[in-house]
């Protein structure tokens, strides 16, 4: 028999000894890969959502993260509104030269279903999905709007509706079907009047799969939503034959979204100085983009971090683990070691064979870890599409995995070193002469 044989078989012995050792393993770089993963995917979707404009003009009053978060991911309370006249400078004023597309949104109010859910109901145009887009693909093409059932809403109809896609399968509700928002965001207050749903929304990813989205128009006309009349004038009711638009007095919009045009160097400029630094103190323009920018840096990156610091410590207990396994059986396998050293294995070919030992528990452990990770990702990806709207490529590897194989590697060969040098130290003539 040669030393070789004797070694195979004694690592077949050990891989079989370690399984519980090499599970904790898979399962830490299991867990980092979720991590990783999660994190790009969490990434992408906040890239997503402050896409397809430039700016978000809102109230003056409040932060700029509340702007965002409540207008962008429907997130919060939303600011006090800004007078129309304001969303009026995009469209026919001073700020008209260099817009491209305008967005106004009308918050306040919202959904709840039987069961307790409450979706936010969003007043606008139907320029939200005919002129503005939710992201960018690969190769820099826009994401638009497609329509999974349905169509756009009409702006002269002012009682249709469009569903986000999480918002149609949790609530159930359809093309044709008819449901009364609730005034304010609580979900407790009067109900409005009717609006009728024409479209669902294909998934994007965003959180507008999870919004339920009005006719401006019809938002208008609900109770509580128009500013008084001034004195002579007659206020519009929302009658059947006779409906009439809101007068432009009465009105008020929470946020503009603003696609800035891309013949216009300046307008990126000449909209966000001339909104924040003017007269009007009325609004403030906010860059959707660096604000994301700045709750990835300030929120997600620290926690991203925290987690993989846990992850790694898991992996470094196994690999403790793995060493002193192999080490306490050193004393066990003393004999075999001075065996193959008595056929012809030098002191470094015995070292090497327990350094494999060791690399082979940890790359096994983590490789049985990269395809738990993904696969419970790909086990989970549907049914977070499903009620989150969030796509979870499951099978995409992201750049940090590719590291992870030498990291291992090269972290088990640290791990082996020292029983490693436990067999190459083993007195041969001492160990056999006891052996009798």
């Amino acid at each position: 028999m040669s030393y070789w044989k004797i070694a195979w078989r004694n690592i077949e012995e050990r891989a079989l000894a370690s399984s519980l050792t090499g599970l904790s393993m898979a399962l830490g770089v299991a867990l980092m890969v979720l991590v990783l993963v999660i994190h790009e995917v969490v990434v992408a979707q906040l890239s997503n959502d402050a896409q397809g404009y430039n700016f978000i003009v809102g109230s003056g009053q409040g932060s700029k993260f509340e702007i965002v978060l409540s207008t962008v991911f429907h997130v919060g309370t939303p600011l006090y509104p800004i007078p129309y006249r304001v969303y009026k400078q995009f469209t026919e004023g001073e700020f008209a030269p260099y817009t491209d597309v305008a967005v106004p949104v009308c918050l306040g109010d919202s959904y709840s279903t039987e069961d307790g859910q409450r979706f936010r109901c969003v007043g606008t145009t139907p320029e939200m999905f005919a002129k503005l887009s939710y992201g960018a693909e690969d190769d820099g093409t826009e994401k638009r709007y497609r329509f999974a059932a349905g169509r756009n809403f009409k702006q002269e109809n002012f009682f249709e509706a469009v569903l986000g896609s999480v918002a149609a399968n949790r609530t159930g509700l359809k093309v044709g079907d008819h449901f009364r928002p609730t005034h304010g965001i609580s979900g407790e207050g009067e109900k409005h009047d009717e609006f009728e749903i024409v479209g669902v929304l294909a998934p994007t990813g965003t959180a507008n799969d999870r919004a339920m989205f009005v006719n401006m128009e019809g938002f208008y006309l609900l109770s509580g939503h128009a500013l008084a009349p001034k004195e002579g004038a007659e206020r519009p009711r929302a009658e059947p034959g006779a409906i009439r638009p809101l007068p432009e007095a009465q009105r008020e919009v929470t946020s503009i979204l603003v696609r800035c045009r891309a013949d216009q160097m300046m307008a990126p400029m000449a909209i966000e100085m001339g909104v924040n630094k003017g007269e009007d103190r009325a609004a403030q323009a906010v860059a959707p983009v660096r604000v994301v920018e700045q709750l990835q840096a300030s929120f997600l990156g620290p926690m991203r971090m925290i987690l993989l610091v846990l992850t790694v410590l898991i992996v470094v207990v196994a690999g403790i683990s793995i060493l002193v396994s192999i080490y306490n059986s050193m004393s066990e396998r003393s004999h075999d070691i001075a065996v193959m050293r008595a056929l012809g294995a030098s002191r470094t070919a015995v070292m090497s064979i327990i350094l494999v030992e060791s690399i082979l528990l940890s790359l096994l452990g983590g490789l049985a870890g990269l395809a738990i990770g993904h696969g419970a990702l790909a086990i989970a990806s549907p049914i977070v599409e499903h009620y989150t709207g969030v796509t979870v490529r499951a099978w995409n590897f992201t750049w940090q995995e590719s590291l992870l194989v030498p990291a291992l590697v090269a972290f088990a060969a640290l791990v082996g070193f020292l029983p490693a040098m436990t067999a190459y130290r083993t007195d041969v003539a001492k160990t056999l002469g006891g052996a009798r």
